[in-house]
């Protein structure tokens, strides 16, 4: 079968990408590859489910755009689809003083991104959003919201079917050829013929970019694994909404937080470990070969010499249930261990280029044969359509 476009990856950025491409140019046949025998089976089906604002993007970044634009887009369709969602509106806490600098950097970028009614708020108020929260200072951010990013996910892919797109499982890329201006993608189902590939595979954004021609590519994705606890019903009531530390401006990721999942039930954290797997959702999980690639990248060399100490933490937490209790009793300091039973956990994939920088932005790179999301970390959810958009417009210049 040829296809004027395949897409790699099914989870809810390749969706949101095909639904892109075929709702502008309907006479287009594309197809969306998916290794699994389900769609949105690992970074979206294993998030936290947080409607993000664009509250500490730099402003003017691919991140604050993408996040801000997709924000809208996604409360559109969730109200065209009948998705439940909800605008929770969530707090973000110092709870040391060193950290209010931080805390008002935050809301200067709030502001610049236009997040109408953010605004720093007193203690008391704090108590009125969250009454069993503690810290120095706060921001209450309202447009923060809630969703299942697996029916969003699902959703897309069933529009993408309806307006003719072609969904395949259990189709992994095993390798690409070019053969003048057509591109063989052979998977472990059968080979099929295109004219244009777009990867947006995620976790192996990088390996099926180096099968796209990405000859000495600069960035690596690191899998890095966030574990989650639940609060026990009996005290889910310590948290209304969401609420969440100031996070470390060097490091990416946000730090352990309290978020009402639109499923039901309080998650709180994640913690972020490099995971030995890719697809490493266990402490246990191993693939030799993947650890191997990962320890020996200059890059998270450089990154493990800069961070080792947080790194330590982190890793500390992931095997001792009372350390990552005591980091949310900064938040909360009600919290006891035994309110904490064991929640899931996800894989982040983390592009860390070889100068040891852990990229922050959304990176996208194109040649004469593809189109390669290589980093769509968080809030790639969020941004999902507006990132879509943007892969949708480099991809149908190509066709006019």
């Amino acid at each position: 079968m040829t296809y004027d476009i395949t897409i790699v990856g099914g989870g809810i950025v390749g969706l949101a990408t095909g639904l892109k491409i075929i709702q502008q140019n309907p006479s287009l046949n594309v197809a969306i590859l998916e290794k699994e025998n389900e769609l949105a089976k690992h970074q979206t089906g294993n998030n936290s489910g947080v409607i993000h604002s664009g509250l500490y993007y730099k402003p003017g970044s691919l991140k604050a755009t993408n996040c801000i634009n997709g924000y809208h887009e996604l409360i559109r369709f969730c109200e065209e689809e009948n998705i439940p969602f909800e605008l929770t509106g969530k707090v973000v806490v110092a709870t040391k003083s060193e950290q209010i600098p931080l805390l008002q950097n935050l809301l200067q970028r709030g502001i610049q991104n236009g997040l109408e009614g953010t605004r720093q708020i007193s203690l008391d108020e704090l108590k009125h959003y969250e009454p069993y929260c503690e810290g120095v200072a706060a921001l209450h951010v309202p447009q923060t919201g809630i969703v299942d990013y697996k029916k969003v996910a699902l959703a897309y892919g069933e529009k993408f079917k309806t307006i003719g797109g072609k969904v395949l499982l259990n189709h992994k890329v095993l390798k690409i050829n070019h053969k003048n201006n057509l591109i063989e993608v052979i998977t472990s189902s059968k080979t099929l013929i295109s004219r244009l590939v777009i990867n947006c595979a995620g976790l192996y954004s990088d390996k099926v970019a180096d099968m796209n021609g990405e000859l000495d590519l600069d960035v690596k994705i690191i899998p890095f694994r966030g574990e989650y606890y639940k609060l026990k019903k009996e005290r889910e009531y310590l948290v209304k909404n969401l609420i969440y530390p100031v996070p470390d401006p060097n490091f990416p990721f946000l730090g352990v937080h309290f978020t009402r999942m639109m499923k039901g039930g309080v998650e709180a954290g994640p913690n972020a470990v490099m995971a030995f797997k890719r697809e490493g959702y266990k402490r246990t999980d191993f693939n030799l070969k993947e650890f191997k690639e990962s320890i020996t990248w200059p890059g998270l060399q450089k990154v493990a010499g800069k961070y080792w100490k947080t790194g330590l933490g982190e890793y500390y937490r992931s095997f001792s249930k009372a350390a990552f209790t005591k980091a949310l009793q900064e938040l909360i300091p009600d919290i006891k261990e035994d309110d904490l039973v064991d929640g899931g956990a996800g894989v982040r994939a983390q592009a860390c280029d070889r100068t040891g920088g852990l990229l922050d932005d959304f990176a996208i790179t194109e040649n004469a044969h593809a189109i390669n999301v290589l980093n769509a970390p968080s809030p790639a959810a969020t941004s999902s359509l507006s990132i879509g958009g943007t892969v949708a417009e480099l991809a149908l210049k190509r066709f006019y």
